[in-house]
């Protein structure tokens, strides 16, 4: 996961802003308010998750399914994998 240390200041400060959100949205839920409210910060949680995603896949993909240095058997495998994990991610 060569692309994901490359990234990692980046990618940990998504991760630290999603944080906050859940935090928040936690927070919103526990003083009970409107459920619009609530929505709106569910919605803002599923997007930065989503852009989360997006950065890590594409990273991987570049680095890893891209990359014709990498024997052909490897690339297949690592293409079995994102399949996989796109699978799960989108049930």
């Amino acid at each position: 996961m060569a692309h994901t240390i490359k990234y990692k200041k980046p990618l940990l400060t998504r991760v630290r802003r999603i944080k906050g959100q859940i935090v928040a949205l936690e927070k919103a839920l526990e003083e009970e308010v409107d459920c619009s409210a609530a929505l709106q910060q569910i919605a803002a949680v599923r997007g930065a998750v989503n852009g989360l995603m997006v950065e890590v896949l594409e990273g991987h993909i570049r680095e890893h399914l891209g990359n014709e240095e990498l024997p052909e058997a490897q690339r297949k495998n690592d293409l079995e994998h994102v399949v996989t994990v796109l699978r799960s991610y989108l049930k």
